[in-house]
């Protein structure tokens, strides 16, 4: 089978690749696909992203094993597309050379047969140009009170037993010259 996806350059412009690729391809395939459709000389780090229908990050898929125990790691070339994408499960996010944070949308367009003398991975649509640098990632929190949990219960006036002068630390047992 063949899937046909859409990789959409998340970026303020319009700029989106449509490929066809085997079921069977690994996602380091796809990796050197995507690289090669929006011009990258493929010399950077990357990583694909699990993630919900909302585009919100799951687990990481890297290139290459970067864990403490060698194999213990789930790695691009051990994983082909139909392991990752299928009717149910139709989004994947890729990232690109992690200091520039080049962020790829990948979603599951269709599944279709495989057309006699075509040659796969194939780029079918190119919309848009790159454009010069990547856009800086936003790091936004869910909930806008993010130390409310730690909050306690005192206010100001509950500060006041440290006022008064007394400023002698005796009762905690600390000796005045205790090095």
């Amino acid at each position: 089978m063949i899937y046909k996806l859409r990789i959409i350059l998340d970026n303020e412009d319009d700029v989106f690749r449509d490929l066809a690729i085997e079921n069977t391809d690994t996602l380091e395939d796809l990796h050197n696909a995507i690289v090669n459709a929006f011009g990258f000389d493929g010399s950077e780090m990357a990583s694909f992203y699990t993630c919900d229908d909302n585009w919100n990050q799951e687990d990481e898929i890297p290139l290459f094993d970067t864990g403490d125990v060698p194999g213990e790691m789930r790695i691009m070339s051990d994983l082909s597309l139909e392991d990752m994408l299928y009717e149910k499960q139709t989004k994947i996010i890729y990232v690109y050379d992690f200091l520039n944070m080049w962020t790829f949308l990948v979603e599951l367009a269709a599944i279709e047969e495989k057309q006699a003398g075509a040659t796969y991975p194939e780029l079918l649509f190119s919309h848009g140009l790159m454009p010069i640098g990547a856009n800086d990632p936003t790091f936004e929190a869910d909930d806008d009170n993010l130390f409310a949990e730690f909050e306690d219960e005192l206010d100001e006036d509950d500060l006041d037993m440290f006022e008064g002068g007394d400023d002698s630390f005796e009762d905690f047992g600390f000796e005045e010259n205790w090095n």
